[in-house]
């Protein structure tokens, strides 16, 4: 970047020196002959100025975003979630060990995200996926497990997390929202990939299949973490 600023600082002293040069010859007759070379140099040095500028702010503006999103990363790497009622965990102790999958919306969206789940569960935990429910309207999802006793486990190891300090969480929310262009009450959903950083996002609920069928199974690789905090996991 500092090239993209010399360069634009040179072509605007020759540009500067041409608009003297050219302001002379157009007072001076006996140098008319010259005006035509001084506006071929001048045009020249703002053409080289323009070019210069262009490349100068699109390379700040895409370090400017990277920069956000790593601070919107270490932000979400910092939000808490509760494992179990002794356990509470940053988000960044599951890097390179399971898939978030965040659900974001009224309880009752949570609540239709939670039933659609259930035909791939098995297929969802084999992939590391965890779900993290994010209730933003106050109430309390109805995530019921009434299915047999194996399922119905399996099932709370899906669902097992809760993500605490709600405000913490709603404010990193909103501002994935409004770099998205999303609007603040639409319910979305975000998955995550291994080492953390946002995969995927939308409105409405999560796609279930399609990250059955697009992510790999990392069955036995992420075991042991939280074994003992809801059962062992798969």
């Amino acid at each position: 970047m500092f090239f993209y600023i010399a360069f634009v600082a040179s072509g605007s002293l020759g540009s500067f020196i041409a608009i003297t040069q050219l302001i002379g010859a157009l007072a001076n007759s006996s140098r008319a002959s010259q005006v035509p070379e001084i506006l071929k140099g001048l045009a020249i040095d703002i053409a080289a100025v323009s070019l210069f500028a262009f490349l100068y702010f699109r390379e700040n503006k895409a370090k400017n975003a990277q920069v956000a999103r790593l601070s919107r990363e270490e932000i979400l790497s910092n939000l808490k979630l509760r494992v179990d009622e002794k356990k509470i965990i940053p988000v960044s102790s599951l890097r390179g060990i399971a898939r978030l999958v965040i659900c974001a919306g009224p309880a009752s969206f949570v609540t239709e995200s939670f039933t659609r789940s259930e035909p791939f569960t098995e297929s969802l935990l084999d992939r590391g996926v965890l779900v993290v429910p994010l209730v933003t309207d106050g109430n309390s999802p109805a995530l019921d497990f009434e299915e047999t006793e194996e399922l119905a486990t399996r099932r709370k190891r899906l669902w097992q997390l809760a993500p605490v300090y709600i405000n913490e969480w709603s404010g990193w929310l909103d501002e994935q929202k409004k770099l998205a262009g999303v609007p603040s009450d639409s319910p979305v959903y975000l998955s995550l990939r291994m080492d953390g950083r946002v995969r995927g996002s939308g409105v409405g609920y999560p796609p279930w299949n399609a990250l059955v069928a697009q992510l790999p199974s990392v069955k036995g690789i992420w075991t042991g973490l939280l074994d003992g905090m809801d059962g062992r996991v798969l």
